[in-house]
């Protein structure tokens, strides 16, 4: 039976996930991070109703104009996806869904942007609007951009840099409409304080201050004060309102807060606007989308609790064409702004090195500074030397960053112009940053020396992941206005999680004990796809590890040939200080004995300390998997509680006696058995389907299983020789 969700919102209707144990129809995979399904329906609801995936014309349920499921469903999400042409930053900018947009700014959490294309300037200023309210006076947190081959760089920089919490007013992009209620409820508030501290210091100073509180101002404060009033289009408004510049153009039947009205909601601030009668054809609202036909009633209103069951379906998203890249003269000086941001220079390093014209650094005055999101994702996204020096600019003053991933971005050298952004960012005072992953498909420099680069201007990280798939043709390529990074000494760093793919480089101890020495407080230590240049290489490595990194609990090794380094191997499973062991496809039993398999056993068997033993992809075979039972033997004082043996090629009868077998040892132990967790994807289960099924169902009895229905047609030939 399930219990209630945790997830107060949806008035403890709904229930969560099913156990592993439950009885009933298969559940989909992942269910394990879905708390609410209530919550995870209507968020896949909006967002299909957004897109016009789903046409809610087609429902009688849903189509009547008393009911806005857009509106119903938006207090559930907590994740949005925009993609292509920002159809849906239109849409959510418009006036009509000014409550739907109060509801996002209070639930969203995690803004996301997909296969983006080319878009006018009305579309980014929907868009600009649509991040005042959600990022600068809302609660997400997270903006993620994903499959970008040809960015645009004005959308790109808009996104960067309204992310990072700048927006600056004036006419740079000729906006018109009403201010910001929010922005301008702060400035009030601002004053009010202002005055009440002037008011504490007597009668006359209270005169004095009150009556000079304008004069009195700072540059900085008096300049903030003026551009408060962000620039805008002259679009629908919000809810909660995006900042606009005012503009006489605009009828307005309120009157101003100048002229002493009383203060009014947020709803209610920016009610004079008129709802934009031209627009492109693209941009038409979700609800109205054309879509196939079904049949329709009238005269009933949705039920908002029956919503939950309506079955909707996930159709094809229509492939949206590129809009013309013809650039106006309005849309130059939208690229002369967006491409100016405040913000400290990257300079010093080749490949980013600091030139005039439209990429000039504009002063912080020229900006007003907002709240900001704590993560940025960049994932296939190329970025150039203009957009990493931009980046750079941003991240020097990013505070409230704590993660960033920058993942195939072709950066090359110019990662050097990223560091430079936050080694300034690192100096600050209230710097959280504390998350940084790179990854890409080249590597400029050797993998060691760049994660010597990172650590040295950035001692505070916890988190540091460096992958490359290849090197760099170009060999000896390096930035050059930097002395090398292997000959300047690390400071000693905060370090808890290091991860490093290699592109196929040797592992040089040598290299890896300063890193290491200087990260004391290392506990996860991740290794990929490294070559050993000579046999004691690995030996040199587990005496740094025993030297340097006492907190250690969690080692990983992945497709590192480890056939020829079988005492090392025991020397790793022999360690009291390890956790949680991974040698994943690193080719353990290619050429051993029977004897080795016997030694990591009772090794096991004897470690106390050891959790989690992963074991995927080292061709363990039926015979193997059946030995590895007898850790759990009578007389084993082993804790382990996770075994993963996926990708090893075990057939049906090998897992039916393999659970034979550790059923016999419970019995043994009188039924008490630390095990706990069983792995077993992309094993040839499907051979035998009714043996599999016999073996899952008993292992289910004793532990948690994971596994997948895998095609073991898939496998490569030379797992033949174990079948």
């Amino acid at each position: 039976m399930s219990g209630r969700c945790p997830d107060t919102s949806c008035g403890g209707s709904c229930r969560s996930s099913p156990s592993s144990t439950s009885s009933g129809p298969r559940t989909p995979r992942g269910e394990q991070s879905i708390t609410c399904w209530r919550k995870k329906f209507l968020e896949t609801f909006f967002s299909n109703v957004l897109h016009g995936v789903l046409d809610v014309s087609s429902d009688w349920r849903l189509h009547d104009r008393h009911f806005s499921p857009l509106l119903h469903s938006s207090p559930h999400v907590s994740q949005l996806t925009l993609c292509n042409m920002l159809q849906g930053a239109v849409e959510l900018a418009a006036e009509h869904n000014h409550k739907v947009l109060e509801n996002l700014a209070a639930s969203l959490r995690v803004l996301k942007f997909q296969h983006l294309l080319s878009c006018d300037q009305s579309v980014r200023r929907s868009l600009a609007l649509l991040l005042h309210r959600l990022i600068h006076h809302g609660s997400v947190s997270q903006v993620s951009m994903c499959s970008w081959p040809v960015p645009d760089t004005v959308l790109l920089v808009l996104i960067l840099t309204m992310s990072a919490g700048f927006w600056r007013s004036g006419n740079a992009l000729a906006y018109h409409g009403s201010p910001c209620g929010l922005c301008r409820e702060g400035d009030r508030a601002q004053s009010q304080e202002s005055a009440q501290e002037g008011a504490q210091r007597g009668c006359n100073a209270e005169q004095e201050g009150s009556g000079g509180e304008k004069q009195k101002r700072s540059p900085k404060e008096a300049d903030a004060h003026m551009t408060s009033v962000l620039s805008g289009p002259r679009s629908p408004p919000l809810q909660s309102p995006a900042c606009e510049e005012t503009s006489s153009e605009v009828p307005c039947g309120h009157t101003s807060i100048q002229g002493g009205s009383s203060p009014r909601s947020s709803s209610e601030q920016l009610s004079c606007h008129s709802i934009p009668r031209k627009t492109r054809r693209w941009q038409k609202p979700a609800v109205g989308r054309k879509r196939r036909c079904l049949r329709r009633s009238r005269g009933h209103c949705a039920d908002p609790e029956d919503l939950y069951d309506f079955v909707f379906t996930v159709a094809r998203e229509d492939n949206s064409g590129l809009l013309d890249k013809t650039r106006t003269k309005e849309e130059e000086t939208t690229e002369n702004w967006t491409s100016s941001i405040p913000g400290s220079p990257c300079t010093g390093h080749a490949g980013c090195k600091k030139r005039g014209g439209p990429a000039g650094i504009l002063s912080l005055k020229a900006a007003h500074r907002f709240r900001s999101v704590s993560t940025l994702e960049l994932f296939s996204i190329p970025l150039t030397g203009e957009t990493c020096r931009t980046l750079s600019n941003l991240l020097s003053s990013w505070v409230s960053l704590e993660n960033l991933v920058l993942s195939y971005n072709g950066l090359n050298a110019n990662i050097s112009c990223i560091l430079s952004g936050l080694r300034a960012l690192s100096r600050h005072p209230e710097c959280r940053f504390r998350v940084l992953r790179v990854s890409d498909m080249f590597s400029h420099m050797p993998c060691m020396e760049l994660v010597r680069c990172i650590l040295s201007a950035l001692p505070q990280l916890h988190t540091l992941s460096v992958s490359f798939d290849l090197k760099n043709q170009l060999e000896g390529s390096r930035p050059g206005a930097s002395p090398s990074c292997s000959e300047a000494e690390i400071p000693e760093s905060c370090l808890e999680v290091l991860e490093i793919r290699f592109p196929r480089e040797p592992l040089h101890t040598a290299f890896l004990r300063p890193v290491l020495k200087a990260s004391k407080s290392l506990q996860q230590l991740s290794l990929d796809s490294a070559t050993l240049p000579c046999p004691q290489e690995l030996g040199l490595l587990l005496e740094v590890l025993k030297e340097c990194t006492s907190n250690l609990k969690k080692l990983s090794f992945h497709d590192v040939n480890l056939a020829e380094h079988q005492k090392e191997v025991l020397l790793l499973l022999q360690d009291p200080g390890l956790q949680e062991i991974t040698f994943s496809f690193c080719r353990l039993f290619e050429s051993s004995t029977a004897e080795f398999l016997s030694e990591i056993i009772n090794t096991v068997k004897r470690n106390s300390s050891l959790k989690s033993l992963k074991l995927p992809g080292n061709r363990l075979g039926n015979h193997r998997l059946v030995a590895l039972a007898d850790i759990f033997s009578e007389d084993s004082s082993s804790s382990l509680c996770q075994l993963d043996v996926s990708s090893n090629c075990i057939k049906p009868d090998g897992l039916l006696e393999f659970t034979k077998k550790l059923e016999g040892h419970i019995q043994q132990r009188g039924g008490q058995l630390p095990f706990t967790h069983l792995r077993l994807f992309q094993n040839w289960l499907d051979q035998d389907a009714e043996t599999a099924q016999e073996a899952l169902r008993r292992l289910k009895a004793v532990c948690s299983v994971v596994n997948d229905a895998w095609d073991s047609s898939h496998a490569f030939a030379d797992y033949i020789s174990v079948m």
